[in-house]
């Protein structure tokens, strides 16, 4: 008897995939962390997932609408903007392991905030943009613009600036989805790469994405969890860190752990531990002191600032998905489905006109490398998005 048998029976006695009564959200979770499906979604997952076979890709999937969180994969990513102030006087330490160390705790600073339960944001269809912008209570800003640059295979590049502060943030994100049975699995290529203006000497802060996996979509509970490793590295100062996010064992560990060494060429300084969704600490090997790295109770963020929706363009994020965001919020799940349908079918139709006239497709806002990688286009882009400085550092590594 295969797993989907089990869950066909398990389905035909209860009538749902909703847990019984003596069900529990797992030991060691957040209530925010999980989530329970009601009778009709969990009939809506199940029939879905009985057409899908272990190691299947899940891009080509249409996932039902109830599981999805209201914005752009676009505007998720600026989860990591929300605490860009942990680097911006980072170029002002003398010393490259406590510049390395700002750079770690920025990045480790973007996992806490998600959305509630188990939830997927809007893929992002060709040519789709966000921008936003932020005002930091020290009077400086910061402009963040990104873009689907591809389809197949999915990817969104991203590009943040604060020309006050000397500091640019950018990259890609690449996902790629995989069916594996009571889990589903996305496996998060491309990377974040990060300069302080300030500090040529440094060059670029490069970071990689642990996986993240989606627990529990068959029966029991629905708990999203990080897994396996992502690396901070600055060739240029020798310095590296390999985070590994821990996933919880069956029958011990917890759930949001994190655990790190950094490492100055091969020897190391200190070592990271904690949780991603509370506290992390850092301890310094050679001193023993230890210090709090960041603590996602004690910050707050700057609220970004988005066009209104009558002044977007039609295929700016919010705008694009507006209809399908109302219903998703307003629990009108035929809104939504038919919503988003028509937005999905919209750029069927426009691929098969590019194809049709041979014309290859060109993003916007960003150029691609011959290997690969993708920079935003300058010239594309208003004053505020390339400051002199910035122009030097992309020239230098173009």
């Amino acid at each position: 008897m295969g797993l989907l048998d089990h869950v066909s029976s398990a389905v035909n006695k209860t009538g749902s995939l909703k847990p019984s009564k003596d069900d529990r959200p797992p030991e060691g979770a957040a209530a925010d962390d999980t989530e329970e499906l009601d009778e009709e979604s969990g009939n809506v997952l199940m029939s879905l997932i009985s057409q899908l076979r272990i190691g299947m890709d899940l891009h080509k999937v249409t996932l039902p609408t109830f599981v999805l969180e209201p914005r752009s994969m676009l505007e998720r990513i600026t989860d990591f903007l929300s605490h860009p102030d942990l680097i911006f006087d980072a170029d002002k330490q003398a010393s490259p392991d406590e510049r390395f160390l700002a750079v770690l705790a920025y990045y480790m600073s973007g996992w806490h905030i998600k959305p509630k339960g188990v939830k997927k944001p809007y893929n992002p269809i060709l040519g789709e943009f966000y921008r936003c912008s932020y005002h930091y209570p020290n009077g400086t800003s910061g402009w963040y613009i990104a873009e689907q640059v591809s389809h197949h295979p999915p990817v969104s590049a991203f590009y943040y600036v604060s020309g006050d502060n000397n500091i640019i943030i950018y990259g890609d994100i690449r996902p790629r989805s995989k069916f594996l049975g009571n889990s589903a699995a996305t496996l998060m290529g491309g990377e974040t790469n990060v300069a302080m203006l300030n500090r040529p000497e440094d060059g670029t802060y490069r970071i990689s994405m642990p996986n993240m996996y989606a627990r529990g979509i068959m029966f029991g509970r629905m708990v999203l969890e990080l897994g396996d490793t992502s690396e901070v590295e600055n060739k240029n100062q020798q310095l590296s860190s390999e985070v590994e996010f821990k996933v919880k064992g069956y029958f011990t560990g917890t759930y949001n752990a994190v655990a790190a060494k950094v490492q100055h060429g091969h020897k190391t300084i200190g070592e990271l531990s904690g949780k991603w969704s509370d506290r992390m600490d850092y301890r310094d090997t050679q001193t023993g002191q230890t210090r709090v790295l960041f603590d996602a109770h004690n910050v707050q963020t700057v609220p970004k600032e988005v066009p209104p929706l009558e002044n977007q363009e039609p295929n700016e994020s919010q705008r694009l998905w507006a209809t399908v965001t109302e219903g998703i919020k307003t629990k009108n799940m035929d809104l939504a489905t038919e919503a988003k349908t028509a937005i999905e079918e919209a750029q069927r139709e426009q691929a098969r006109q590019r194809e049709s006239e041979g014309k290859p497709w060109t993003p916007r806002f960003f150029q691609a490398l011959p290997d690969g990688r993708y920079l935003p286009n300058l010239n594309a882009l208003p004053q505020p998005y390339h400051p002199t400085n910035v122009e030097k550092y992309f020239a230098s590594i173009s």
